[in-house]
């Protein structure tokens, strides 16, 4: 009897010493244990800008003192006027002609005949290369461009590749000859204007833009 009593009386002061700690089953949101914890009311929400606002302000483009688009022949030059006057866009343009130089070929030389062509074609196509073009006519007649390019440096680069592929026969040439040609310039604008020039200059991808060299007066 005097164990039953003591282990009642163990049992009655464990239960009382829950109830001032908190409850053995403590409210979900626990009022008690929130409020101790240590130096709660310190706890801060640090709030951080995003990147991207501060990076749109320097990735924004600078404005050109001249920038020169073309080689336009009479179609096209005529076509991109019209254009650029349908934005009315607030910078100052000028319109002009440049001189577009010969450009460069890479070309296997003449084969003599339309049969020897079709089999150093045949040949080409061996060696994994299907960028060509029989020339039917002219000086070269009988031959085979492998690629026309503005600039010598790109046409070495071609010849290059294709001689580490096997083709052994090919040379460089020159395309076509100087030619006078239409170009535009805008001058001193600010960044909405080049903007806009850039987004017209999308619908003439065959164009290059440039800086000025000189001023068309």
């Amino acid at each position: 009897m005097l164990k039953l009593f003591f282990g009642l009386l163990v049992l009655a002061n464990f239960a009382l010493f829950a109830l001032q700690q908190g409850g053995l089953f403590a409210d979900a949101r626990e009022p008690v244990r929130m409020a101790r914890q240590i130096n709660a009311d310190s706890i801060k929400l640090l709030v951080t800008e995003p990147a991207s606002m501060s990076a749109s302000t320097s990735s924004r483009p600078l404005a050109a003192a001249c920038l020169e688009v073309g080689n336009f022949d009479a179609a096209d030059a005529t076509r991109f006027e019209q254009r650029l006057e349908s934005l009315q866009l607030p910078g100052k343009f000028a319109s002009g002609s440049v001189v577009e130089p010969p450009r460069h070929m890479v070309l296997i030389p003449s084969q003599g005949s339309k049969d020897a062509a079709d089999r150093k074609t045949a040949e080409l196509r061996r060696l994994g290369i299907s960028d060509f073009f029989i020339m039917p006519e002219g000086e070269q007649r009988w031959g085979i461009s492998l690629g026309i390019f503005r600039t010598e440096e790109a046409a070495k680069a071609h010849l290059e590749n294709l001689t580490q592929k096997g083709v052994h026969t090919a040379r460089l040439g020159r395309f076509g000859k100087a030619d006078r040609k239409a170009a535009f310039q805008v001058h001193a604008a600010d960044v909405a204007t080049n903007a806009g020039f850039a987004k017209l200059l999308a619908e003439f991808p065959k164009q290059e833009s440039r800086s000025c060299e000189a001023p068309f007066e």
